[in-house]
């Protein structure tokens, strides 16, 4: 038995990054044997075993042969017969096709080293196109080593142009699709090359028609500023739909959010946004009133994060439309309000939704004499 430490781990050591996990493949083992040395079988569509001690991942050299349409459309075969090549070549990318060994020797029979150099993405082999999420994969790569300068080799641009033209994105779950694409947009410094990379592989409108051309750079330009800013994943993908408005409603756009079945929270800050955009503009030419209002229909009352990231979204969009940023303003306004609470305003014969008139009325006067005060003279 040997095992041999492969993919992104080796990828990048060579890159000059510390490896957050380490992934191993072992030859000339079975099952049986791996479990009598006492490693753990966790995987259940092919052999994946944790060590006992690391609890890393290792799982047993195999070969895939395609038997359906769609990621998991394959015939797996793992055993002691099964060689190191033969595992690597039917990895995605030359650069995910290094192996090293316990002495620290490389197997390379693909030229991923060369490909790390010449800072290049390329397919290992024709079976790249049998799974499509591969091209999910290879925008998110794209995406997370931008920066380094890289780029997609010209023979995989046409090869996944190809298999998209076919429609083989469309066989992917939503959530598949939504899992790749959530973690390029949380990971990459530079995450707009997910898209423009799918855009240059021909797999963009299958499940990111909401980005019509004539605005994709707005949304583009939005989202890498939203990853400058540190944002959250909630706030980037809001700031990357919120210029497609111009062109699709907000019914439409959760209704995107729900085919990719992104979680909840992101589909309700979409709609949110895009409801406040703009009153949130007009920050002080808002009546006292209408701005209680608005901060109600934020969520600024409630133990939720809903209001800042609103705000956090319009700061992304006010930064790169070079417009002033209104968080101030709409923060001291929710302040002042939340400074009036229920037990500020009860009165002797004042039950239930009385109160809450009363309390609005204050709120309201409050917000008034606070913006008074705010402008000059």
């Amino acid at each position: 038995m040997k095992r041999y430490l492969v993919g992104g781990a080796v990828r990048d050591a060579l890159l000059g990054f510390t490896p957050h996990e380490r992934d191993w493949v072992v030859v000339g083992s079975t099952p049986e044997q791996m479990r009598a040395a006492g490693f753990t079988q966790v995987g259940r569509d092919f052999p994946v075993f944790l060590h006992p001690q690391t609890r890393e991942e290792h799982a047993l050299a195999r070969t895939e042969r395609k038997s359906a349409a769609g990621h998991q459309g394959f015939v797996v075969h793992a055993a002691a017969d099964v060689t190191l090549e033969e595992d690597l070549v039917r990895r995605d990318l030359t650069v995910n096709a290094i192996a090293q060994d316990e002495s620290g020797a490389l197997i390379d029979p693909h030229g991923g080293q060369r490909d790390l150099q010449n800072r290049c993405l390329r397919h290992v082999s024709p079976a790249f196109s049998e799974d499509p999420l591969r091209v999910l994969r290879l925008a998110r790569f794209a995406a997370r080593f931008a920066p380094l300068g890289f780029r997609v080799a010209d023979e995989t641009v046409a090869l996944c142009r190809q298999l998209n033209a076919g429609g083989a994105l469309r066989e992917l779950s939503a959530e598949r699709v939504w899992q790749e694409t959530a973690r390029a947009i949380s990971e990459s410094p530079a995450p707009s090359v997910y898209f423009s990379t799918l855009q240059l592989l021909g797999g963009l409108t299958d499940w990111f028609d909401w980005l019509p051309a004539a605005h994709v750079s707005a949304s583009l330009r939005a989202l890498d500023q939203a990853a400058k800013d540190h944002a959250e994943l909630a706030v980037r993908v809001a700031a990357l739909m919120a210029p497609a408005a111009a062109q699709a409603t907000a019914a439409q756009l959760v209704q995107a959010c729900a085919r990719l079945r992104m979680p909840k929270d992101i589909a309700t800050l979409v709609d949110r946004y895009l409801d406040a955009a703009p009153d949130l503009r007009l920050a002080d030419g808002l009546a006292a009133a209408a701005l209680l209002q608005r901060l109600e229909r934020m969520a600024a009352f409630r133990p939720t994060p809903l209001f800042d990231r609103v705000l956090a979204v319009d700061a992304v969009l006010a930064r790169i439309a070079q417009r002033p940023d209104p968080t101030a303003f709409w923060r001291g306004a929710r302040d002042q309000a939340v400074a009036l609470q229920a037990r500020d305003v009860r009165v002797e014969g004042l039950h239930g939704p009385a109160i809450a008139r009363a309390l609005a009325a204050a709120r309201t006067q409050r917000l008034a004499d606070w913006q008074q005060g705010l402008r000059p003279g």
